[in-house]
């Protein structure tokens, strides 16, 4: 049946050329975001995350896309949605709309509803959209019984289900289609944006957006969003029909990257009939993904394999009988892979299993930033995918605003190990039917290989509309608060922190509200109830039957409130701290006597350029300002950037969902991030401390020379790559892959560089509120390129059941780990410990509750002495 279905498409080729190895468009970093929830939600909650990554745009191309719809705002009955196709089909020319109809949907379709998508009168009114985007008809629709059984005969599908053979009509004949109305070449004056069921595509020359303000989409429900911003980048690019996302069917596929392999996959696709009409690499992906999911049936799992293949060492640690079905994949569909740096978003129905899903799917050498989140509560569960971690912060703070279910924080945040035996590299969100329960919906996350993506359960989320009271035991309370905040911050820490498990929601939140009164009566409370604040946001611990999600949104809103509670800097106040924001910028000048803490709300500030948050720093340093308190991040980059040399005496906190490239270069400060870093974060650092109370994301550390570093959690892919001089790093978590390529930091007993890798994690599971303790991760280091390449410095990884293997190490070799690397790394260690509570003699020196000598414990690995390289030495 494969080959017939395949063979029908045989007319639709006939004398359409040879498609060129052309190679168009290479602007890369684009910006791809998306979420999946168990309740229709508006288009508004798509546009906050694309204006987080408008700076990943170029205005040139931007695409949303909605699955899961609502059929009352479409006037539509519920079977009609659910059964008809939607045919959205865009008019560059509003005159060729009668000559579509009559040539590729009357004789054809039974139109059950047609009509024009109601826009704003003049798109000049909104800023930053300069072309007029088209004229948008959709049409509900079904192919006509006749010429549906037309279709069957003479394609000879007849053993083929009717309804799928009636999918694959709606494919040829949007094909024809765009053929003549839109094809590579000649006049271009329509084409279909999407035609599967209960879904719908948009885009525009423009950025994102702006589609929600132009189409009227900010009241549009959806269970599923999608969005792209910037336009395709292999092959000829034409707009608005070039920008993503491309359909198979019944998905949507937007994509961050480009392909080595662009035409190698064409070609894979022409053998098989099919033919891209946009000539794009986002275009061939979405057929690629329709091939396999829609002709060759084959499951999500062999889907992922065909585009992602596994390889290596990651391939050796298949169980035998999925190495052999593997096998027979990349066989059959290794030429047609995507080779190169990408990452695919997917909206997605599947109306014969009744569900909407949500996938994201990365590269197996992870070169495009990618990152996951999952919330669940009892009344709404939402699964998101993003480029960047702030744009999925964007998403639940906007969700959060305006529905009290929501959180503004995820309860876990992780990202994918591409082509990996642990994940796959890929995760899918599934919103599927609750049985027994009329219209209810459930999300279910797996990855690549079906294995459930799971949160603490059992735990309350907090209703944040409730009236915070005290219940009667205020006195004793106030007492014990009171007598903390005076110049204690560690001990109000550690009160706060060991009563949370008895406490519940309401006693918390009246502590928090007590201390933010306190702080108001002196800088000596502030200071102190702000660290002490911090401390319970970075630290780890048990928090009972509460949800740490909902435990870190009351402690952020209470640090919140303590920030903007602090004098601006025309205030007449003795304090020692001075707020600024984006509107009262103008006012910045330098510190007078006994000021001493800058305290900047980063929220209304571009993400980068002349007027950002990271050059009002630089102004401030200039004026003599040292000491800054950040907050309100929504993705600004660079912050720390552009100080200049030896700034020892600088100190930088950064609070919330702070961007890309922060501490990037920096020359002595010291910069503490409280909570997950993204990408490049530390780049070409040269000297300075950085710490981390939480992830850090891709390429952290490129080319770094010198500083300390601490991270309390994982890095993603290719940290300190070409890092040089005698960057000393601790990462207490793990690293996806590629740790130290090309690493050349010296001998590190000798002043060299090095990096310590735990491998440990935090359950959130202490014991009566206590810190929770450090536990091992399944492997210290999951990937198969550990200090590939290096020429100089060291790995110190704790790995006491001797997980690593040498084949890992590409290029790297064990070494003895003697007394001399334990007192090198011991300093760094201790510095661990008093920052996020790791304890050298509990968490990393105790192994399965026997404490143990180092080592037995970390293991050493360092450079080989490459013989070209050393074949002069014994002359």
């Amino acid at each position: 049946m494969i080959e017939k279905i395949l063979n029908s498409r045989k007319k639709l080729l006939k004398d359409l050329p040879l498609l060129p190895p052309v190679k168009g468009e290479e602007e890369g970093g684009c910006g791809v975001t998306g979420f999946a929830c168990t309740i229709p939600v508006r288009g508004k909650h798509i546009f906050e995350p694309s204006i987080q990554m408008h700076n990943r745009g170029n205005g040139k191309g931007g695409g949303i896309a909605a699955v899961g719809l609502a059929a009352e705002q479409l006037g539509v009955s519920q079977e009609i949605l659910e059964q008809d196709y939607l045919l959205q089909i865009a008019l560059l020319d509003p005159a060729a709309q009668q000559e579509v109809e009559y040539t590729c949907i009357i004789p054809f379709l039974d139109v059950h509803k047609a009509e024009k998508v109601q826009t704003v009168e003049d798109f000049r009114d909104i800023e930053g959209l300069e072309v007029k985007p088209p004229d948008v008809w959709h049409y509900f629709a079904r192919v006509k019984p006749d010429v549906l059984e037309n279709f069957i005969k003479k394609n000879h599908l007849q053993s083929l289900d009717a309804r799928k053979a009636e999918d694959e009509f709606i494919y040829q004949n949007t094909f024809r289609l765009n053929q003549k109305f839109y094809a590579s070449l000649g006049e271009k004056r329509a084409f279909v944006l999407s035609h599967g069921r209960n879904m719908l595509i948009f885009k525009i020359v423009g950025y994102a957006e702006n589609i929600v303000r132009y189409y009227q989409l900010e009241n549009f429900l959806a269970h599923v969003w999608i969005a792209h911003q910037r336009y395709p980048t292999r092959g000829r690019v034409w707009h608005p029909g070039g920008a993503h996302p491309f359909i198979g069917l019944n998905e949507a596929l937007v994509h961050n990257g480009d392909f080595a392999n662009y035409y190698s996959v064409t070609e894979y696709l022409r053998q098989r009939n099919i033919y891209p009409l946009f000539l794009t690499d986002t275009e061939a992906s979405a057929l690629l993904f329709d091939l396999l999911s829609r002709v060759y049936e084959y499951p999500l799992e062999y889907i992922i394999e065909a585009l992602a293949p596994t390889t290596e060492r990651d391939f050796d640690l298949l169980p035998p009988e999925k190495q052999k079905i593997y096998q027979l994949i990349q066989a059959s569909h290794i030429h047609g892979s995507p080779d190169g740096p990408w990452f695919f978003i997917i909206a997605r129905n599947d109306p014969y299993k009744q569900r909407f899903q949500l996938l994201g799917i990365t590269d197996t050498s992870m070169l495009r930033p990618q990152v996951f989140a999952l919330f669940k509560a009892e009344a709404v569960q939402i699964g998101l995918i993003c480029s960047e971690k702030q744009a999925i912060d964007a998403t639940l703070h906007s969700l959060a605003a305006e529905d009290k279910r929501f959180s503004p924080i995820a309860d876990k945040y992780w990202n994918a190990r591409g082509g990996s035996h642990t994940d796959g590299g890929a995760f899918i969100f599934s919103i599927e039917n609750v049985n027994g329960r009329n219209g209810a919906k459930k999300l279910v996350c797996t990855d690549k290989f079906g294995a459930v993506v799971s949160i603490p359960q059992n735990k309350k989320y907090c209703d944040m509309t409730i009236e915070i009271s005290a219940s009667g035991k205020e006195n004793p309370l106030k007492e014990e608060l009171s007598t903390l905040a005076t110049g204690q911050p560690f001990e109000l820490f550690v009160y706060l922190r060991d009563n949370i498990v008895s406490w519940d929601y309401n006693i918390f939140r009246w502590s928090l509200n007590e201390l933010k009164e306190f702080a108001a009566e002196s800088d000596e409370y502030k200071e102190t109830i702000i660290e002490a604040l911090t401390l319970l946001n970075d630290r780890r611990y048990d928090t009972g039957d509460k949800k740490r999600s909902s435990i870190l949104r009351i402690i952020r809103e209470a640090l919140h409130d303590l920030f903007a509670a602090v004098p601006f800097l025309s205030e007449n106040s003795p304090s020692c701290y001075r707020f600024v924001d984006w509107k009262t910028q103008g006012l910045l000048r330098a510190p007078n006597d006994g000021e001493e803490v800058l305290v900047i709300n980063a929220e209304g500030f571009p993400p980068e350029g002349d007027f950002c948050d990271a050059r009002l720093i630089c102004e401030a340093y200039d004026m003599g300002w040292k000491r800054f308190i950040a907050y309100g991040y929504k993705g600004q980059r660079f912050c720390g950037c552009g100080l200049g040399p030896d700034t020892k005496d600088v100190r930088i906190d950064v609070y919330d969902s702070s961007g890309d490239y922060l501490a990037s270069g920096i020359d002595g400060m010291e910069i503490y991030v409280h909570g997950n870093g993204q990408d490049q974060l530390g780049q070409i650092m040269k000297a300075g401390k950085l710490v981390v109370f939480g992830d850090v994301g891709q390429t952290f550390m490129y080319g770094a020379k010198g500083g300390e570093v601490y991270i309390m959690g994982n890095a993603a892919g290719r940290p300190l790559i070409n890092a040089v001089g005698k960057p000393r790093v601790v990462i207490n978590g793990t690293c996806l892959d590629y740790l130290a390529e090309s690493f050349m930091a010296g001998e590190p007993l000798e002043g060299g560089g090095f990096v310590v890798l735990n491998g440990i994690y935090f359950d959130d599971k202490g014991q009566g509120g206590k810190e929770a303790r450090g536990r091992e991760q399944p492997v210290p280091y999951p990937g198969s390129n550990l200090f590939s390449l290096a020429s100089g410095g060291a790995i110190y990884v704790r790995d006491p059941h001797q997980q690593l293997v040498k084949e890992q190490l590409n290029g790297g070799e064990f070494a003895p780990m003697t007394a001399e690397d334990w007192e090198l790394i011991l300093p760094y260690l201790k510095e661990n410990e008093k920052l996020f509570g790791i304890s050298i003699e509990d968490d990393l020196l105790t192994v399965d509750g026997v404490k143990r000598a180092p080592g037995e414990v970390y293991r050493k690995v360092r450079a080989i002495k490459l013989a070209v390289l050393t074949a002069g030495d014994s002359e």
